[in-house]
């Protein structure tokens, strides 16, 4: 008996759910959230709710392998005691008794008069599992002994043992073929024939055989499996310094914060475009990639991240064209110190469904997966995130995942601990590996403070903890006379938005490498600086005076910027270069423009204005658009912004959220209960919910009731049953009148009972 169980067994689950303090019910119902939705009325539904088959199936993907195997002999041995139950674990018996105490918590398992029992409908749920020795039931009401098991099978040949234990290893459940399923011993025929013949395997179904409980105890020895199942796989790590793997990790988190700035910096003034069918195009990716310094690998994580922090979303152009634009919040996150913009992040990423890692594959049909497209989710992500981040976390301070078997200890250990979930799960767990390590949350193979803080999915101490160790923005750079600027760490956000207008970057490492061109230059003048403003914004930024080559640089390119003015026509381009514009005219690139020349300074071009001006910056001209009255328009274009997603509320404001919603069903759970003890006990239940909480409590108990049921000529009539199984809306029970097992309808059943 269960030291937190009754002091006199339940007679069903929904007398032991009434039993509990409030304190483990809130329990179940946070550990089992589809049971509080919609709020159950009393105990009784909340039972029935849980022994149905998806929210079992729920319930059962979170079990590890030693709880799966502790309901496995549960099954087997029927209702017992704790102590039965660990002599046929192949476990240590603490740990297998914290199992049952944990089963029972989550109300798969209950404390009935004869011993802890399974629910209801998990031995269904369960059935075909690898590994597992429940089958579907005993071979009979009363299972043999082992010693009658231990002689039926000394009595096969050699080819029906070998049967017998590939059917034990894959399952427990197999199909007939042609053997027949009524004979003898004598006349068995066939391998199959033997075991069919000796009940070592039950015919079933259709042509489907299991293989009986006793049976699979008997050929692994008295005990559910050969092999512990309390033995967790071991992690393959490696000592490393705690300093170095923090600030490995701080290093990583300072960048995809710079990055993610610069992205959408770039999105709000020339977004990309949105696919027909959803997400970014490739070529997009790639400049993406080009842009930031990153593989696309990398650059889709970025853009998947900032669409889960919320900071990107679909917009539209000018033009009504459905373009990726930054959202509202950017500019208010771009103002946040840099620890608490990487919490945004990392929090979007931790808590989302979507999957960068399959961004450049292909799916089953052949057709390769976009970044940002709608159907790039996974319900499994969010939780094979946040379990790597948990085992990583149990690896002690001072150890970090060993280079090349690390990653697959940890794969292992998961699946340990949930081995019902598909094979697709492990490679979830492996792309949430790499993504923290981009991500700054891990750092070496190992998780720093602030990681093991965002493993306990608290963002702002994770936050806090990152601060200190984030590399401290510096103000300036060294202007060199080779063209290049060498920023000594982080850039101030105003100071590198600024220089990445002005300059390319060439390396990043320790210190940033900024090489200025005549075309990166351009792309200050286009937006608006001029010459003067450059050489005071350089003077201003850099330690060291400002090198010869590139005062030169500077006014070469103001030289020649706006030599060529461009206006509508389609277009037309004037300049006071004739030999210029004359040589623009008769360069073969600019054969597709349609220039021709209209006066020695003024030329005209069937191309459109936004197709003009880019193609011209490649020809190496710096054109400027001229108004009607001949002034020059010079400007940034105006960013813009998508409109962010709404309810977008903190994390801890809706871990708050829901902890109240379950205590509120709780109390409307207790209040049920209050109204159902004050009604008379020989009261029939009428509506559908208060039927099937009824039916639910009668196969739990194993007791006969009184159903009234409407036939298909409309006749009612009031049948003494003895209910089963409870499934697809059927109610499979025992007839007494017809002396057999029928199916009822649900829905045709108007009210149930004690008979």
């Amino acid at each position: 008996m269960s030291s937190r169980g009754r002091a006199t067994p339940a007679r069903t689950l929904a007398d032991q759910l009434r039993s509990w303090p409030d304190e483990r019910l809130v329990a179940l119902l946070r550990a089992r959230p589809d049971l509080a939705t919609p709020a159950p009325q009393d105990s009784s539904q909340l039972a029935s709710r849980a022994a149905t088959r998806s929210s079992i199936h729920r319930a059962l993907d979170g079990l590890d392998r030693l709880e799966l195997s502790v309901l496995d002999a549960l099954l087997v041995a029927g209702q017992t005691t704790s102590a039965g139950l660990a002599s046929i674990v192949h476990a240590d018996p603490a740990r297998a008794g914290e199992a049952v105490e944990r089963l029972l918590d989550l109300a798969l398992a209950w404390e009935a008069p004869g011993g802890i029992r399974a629910l209801s409908g998990v031995a269904d749920a369960m059935r075909g599992m690898p590994g597992l020795v429940s089958g579907l039931r005993p071979s009979s009401p009363e299972p043999p002994s082992p010693d009658r098991v231990a002689s039926l099978l000394a009595e096969l040949s050699p080819a029906a043992t070998a049967m017998l234990r590939h059917v034990d290893a894959h399952g427990g459940e197999g199909t007939t073929g042609s053997a027949r399923r009524t004979v003898s011993p004598e006349q068995a025929a066939s391998p199959a024939e033997e075991l069919i013949s000796r009940r070592l395997l039950v015919p079933r179904d259709g042509d489907t055989v299991v293989l009986p409980g006793e049976v699979g105890l008997a050929l692994r020895g008295g005990r559910t499996t050969t092999e512990p199942v309390d033995e967790v796989p071991p992690l393959a790590t490696t000592s490393r310094d705690p300093a170095l793997v923090a600030r490995t990790a701080a290093g990583a988190a300072f960048d995809v914060v710079r990055r993610t700035e610069l992205l959408l910096d770039h999105w709000g003034v020339q977004p990309p475009s949105v696919l027909r069918s959803g997400g970014l195009a490739v070529r997009d990716l790639k400049l993406v990639a080009r842009e930031l310094h990153v593989d696309e690998v990398g650059a889709a994580l970025l853009v998947e991240v900032a669409l889960s922090a919320g900071l990107i979303a679909e917009g539209a152009e000018p033009d009504g064209t459905p373009a990726w634009l930054p959202t509202e919040e950017f500019d208010v996150w771009s103002g946040r110190p840099t620890a608490e913009r990487w919490a945004r992040l990392v929090g979007g990423w931790l808590a989302s469904s979507r999957v960068p890692s399959l961004v450049g594959s292909r799916d089953q049909t052949g057709k390769s997966w976009n970044a940002l497209a709608p159907e790039l989710s996974s319900g499994l992500a969010e939780e094979a995130r946040r379990l790597a981040l948990r085992v990583l976390a149990g690896v002690p301070e001072g150890e970090v995942l060993a280079v090349g078997t690390g990653v697959a200890s940890v794969v292992q250990h998961v699946e340990w601990l949930r081995p019902r979930r598909p094979a697709i799960f492990a490679d979830l767990v492996t792309a949430a590996l790499d993504e923290a390590a981009v991500l700054g949350v891990s750092g070496a193979g190992g998780l720093p403070p602030s990681g093991r803080l965002v493993a306990d999915d608290d963002l702002p101490a994770a936050a806090a903890a990152l601060d200190p160790q984030l590399p401290r923005p510096v103000d300036h750079v060294l202007l060199q006379a080779d063209l290049t600027a060498v920023a000594p760490g982080p850039l101030e956000t105003e100071v590198a938005r600024r220089l990445h207008l002005l300059a390319d970057v060439e390396s990043r490492g320790g210190a940033t490498v900024y090489r200025f061109t005549p075309g990166s230059l351009r792309r200050g003048f286009d937006a608006g600086w001029s010459a003067l403003e450059v050489r005071d914004f350089l003077a201003g930024v850099s330690q060291t005076p400002v090198p010869q080559p590139l005062e030169f640089l500077v006014d070469d390119v103001a030289r020649t910027f706006g030599s060529v003015r461009v206006g509508h026509a389609e277009a037309f381009l004037r300049a006071d270069d004739e030999a210029a514009l004359a040589a623009l005219v008769h360069d073969p690139r600019s054969r597709t423009l349609g220039l021709r020349l209209l006066a020695p300074t003024v030329a005209i071009s069937t191309s459109p204005l936004d197709v003009l001006l880019p193609r011209l910056r490649e020809l190496g001209a710096a054109p400027v658009v001229e108004a009607a009255d001949g002034t020059v328009r010079v400007s940034r274009p105006d960013l813009r912004r998508a409109r962010g997603r709404r309810g977008r509320r903190p994390a801890g404001a809706v871990s708050a959220r829901q902890a109240a919603q379950v205590q509120a069903v709780a109390t409307a759970i207790r209040a049920g209960d209050r109204a159902e003890s004050s009604r008379p006990a020989s009261a029939s239940t009428t509506t559908p919910s208060d039927a099937l909480a009824a039916l639910r409590d009668a196969i739990e108990g194993g007791t006969t009731v009184v159903i009234g049921y409407v036939d298909n000529h409309g006749a009612t009539s009031e049948r003494v049953v003895d209910p089963r199984r409870l499934d697809g809306g059927r109610l499979s029970a025992f007839d007494h009148r017809a002396d057999d097992v029928r199916e009822f309808a649900v829905h045709r059943i108007t009210a149930v009972r004690p008979a």
